[in-house]
């Protein structure tokens, strides 16, 4: 009963946010601690620092003419040895001493100064350089971090027929500057956040300030500063963190891995999160009609667009309804089949010995077993899965008898149906839906269909993403929304950003070129 009133009342009563109390990072030989002036000590109190880790590179040699003694430290992996060999190592074997009490100058940018074993620990282990010199209660430290990275690809799960084949990476300051390709506008803010205790991670909030909403940017940074966790890993860990639902099974944020539909949601007032190590981004508010819109519907005809738009919204009903429908046709309204259609049903169940919620529950776990092991098995073996899949449940399991051939069609299209969402949370929340409106259709027919669907359109309704309205437009009404939402109008009609983004800035663009002006 607990779990059903939270699950009703949702965003608008937001629960106490969860927080794990990570236990901060320990290094007691790093706080408050100066550095040595001989160089020996530094370099000994460095291996007491980074304790069993073969990774840390300390080479030591003489700097300038005047041969100092010094010791570079860096994390061998983390850093780029280009850079220090070219850029460090170089100039400050051959060159002259600078006047900086003798030590010679590199080529490199991006120097600061480090003068606790804090600031040496927090460098070495975001890959930076340090350098230590005999006499000197300073070190210097060098921007060189340089660790592996994967080239820029097509979005693996987010296709597009026209848009772009660019995708996200892990690394976020590169994809910052893919979204600024697209929106190269000084309006556009960046507001950075470190989150997680012992990983740090970077968090970039992106807006457009003179579009987007001061209290909702105000609410976003709030919950962010808020997590309290060792880390955070990726975008998904970081949406369950400052979501306002933690038990509703919808998303409550997009997350894309697309430059152009995150740069397309900035356009119309909405935020940005990056995650730095995440191929993917956060995007919000959300509302539940965003995550049937692609961001292929802005590149086809409009009556195009909102044909694939319609089919969506049918294939979801479809995904979380069917197998609850037959359910209840068979076990109670039997009586609104067609009679040629009732007799053919009869014949092919006559020889299944289980009850229809139980035939459809063993088709579907079979399903999600078969979906989940296409995924993460290798794929050659993966399709092998498949195949093998399919021939056991739709010839074996109809011959011996546990399914009927009506099931596997009701299962094989409501699996069809739930590839069709562009959103694949969204797709997987269908999934995990679909069980509790067939148990209702197993016990009420009809009426208990009725009764889970209005208890998720109540849900819907009560659902807040970030302080916005999830059911929006349609709960609470906002015509003006509508233009792009079942029916998305021509591109010139929709001169005003939706209103579910909360812009403080309404209108997008004017069209004031004279009708029948082709130039």
């Amino acid at each position: 009963m607990l779990f059903f009133l939270r699950f009703l009342t949702s965003g608008r009563n937001r629960p106490k946010q969860e927080r794990r109390q990570a236990n901060p990072p320990k290094n007691p030989a790093a706080e408050n601690k100066t550095l040595h002036s001989d160089l020996s000590q530094n370099i000994e109190e460095a291996r007491r620092l980074f304790p069993a880790s073969p990774d840390l590179i300390v080479y030591r040699f003489a700097a300038g003419e005047r041969k100092t003694p010094a010791a570079l430290l860096y994390l061998d992996g983390l850093s780029d040895k280009n850079a220090i060999n070219n850029n460090i190592l170089r100039p400050l074997l051959n060159a002259s001493p600078g006047k900086d009490q003798g030590m010679p100058v590199p080529a490199i940018s991006g120097v600061g100064i480090a003068s606790s074993w804090a600031d040496v620990e927090s460098a070495i282990l975001v890959g930076k350089s340090v350098l230590f010199l005999e006499g000197q209660q300073q070190a210097r430290i060098y921007d060189t971090q340089g660790w592996p990275q994967r080239a820029i690809e097509d979005p693996q799960l987010e296709s597009s027929l026209k848009g772009a084949h660019q995708g996200f990476v892990e690394t976020g300051m590169q994809n910052i500057a893919l979204l600024r390709r697209y929106v190269p506008n000084n309006e556009l803010r960046i507001k950075e956040h470190t989150v997680g205790r012992r990983g740090k991670s970077k968090v970039w909030i992106m807006y457009l300030e003179d579009v987007a909403h001061p209290e909702v940017l105000g609410e976003l940074e709030t919950r962010i500063e808020k997590v309290e966790v060792d880390d955070v890993i990726n975008t998904g860990e970081l949406a369950q963190y400052i979501e306002d639902n933690p038990y509703s099974p919808f998303p409550q944020f997009i997350t894309t891995e697309r430059p152009d539909s995150a740069a397309s949601q900035l356009l119309q007032g909405r935020f940005v999160v990056v995650v730095d190590r995440s191929p993917s981004v956060i995007i919000a508010p959300a509302t539940f009609t965003a995550f049937f819109q692609s961001v292929d519907d802005y590149s086809t005809r409009w009556e195009i667009a909102s044909f694939i738009r319609l089919l969506r919204f049918t294939a979801f009903m479809i995904a979380l309804l069917l197998p609850a429908l037959y359910i209840a046709v068979i076990s109670f309204n039997y009586e609104i089949i067609p009679l040629q259609l009732l007799l053919s049903i009869a014949e092919s169940r006559a020889s299944v010995p289980f009850p229809p919620l139980l035939e459809a529950v063993l088709m579907e776990i079979t399903l999600e077993m078969m979906r989940e092991a296409g995924i993460r098995l290798p794929a050659p073996i993966g399709q092998t899965i498949g195949i093998v899949g399919g021939i056991v449940v739709g010839q074996a399991a109809v011959q011996a008898g546990i399914v009927s051939n009506i099931m596997v069609i009701v299962v094989a299209s409501t699996a069809i149906a739930s590839f069709i969402l562009p959103s694949y949370d969204m797709g997987t929340a269908v999934r995990l839906l679909r069980f509790p409106m067939m148990l209702m259709a197993s016990l009420f027919g009809f009426i208990g269909i009725v009764i889970g669907f209005m208890t998720l359109a109540a849900h819907l309704t009560a659902l807040e993403s970030l302080g916005t309205p999830y059911g929006s437009p349609l709960a609470p009404f906002r015509w003006a929304d509508m233009k792009d939402t079942f029916i998305r109008f021509p591109l010139k009609k929709m001169t005003i950003r939706p209103k579910s983004a909360r812009p403080i800035q309404d209108v997008r663009f004017g069209d004031t070129r004279p009708k029948g002006d082709g130039s």
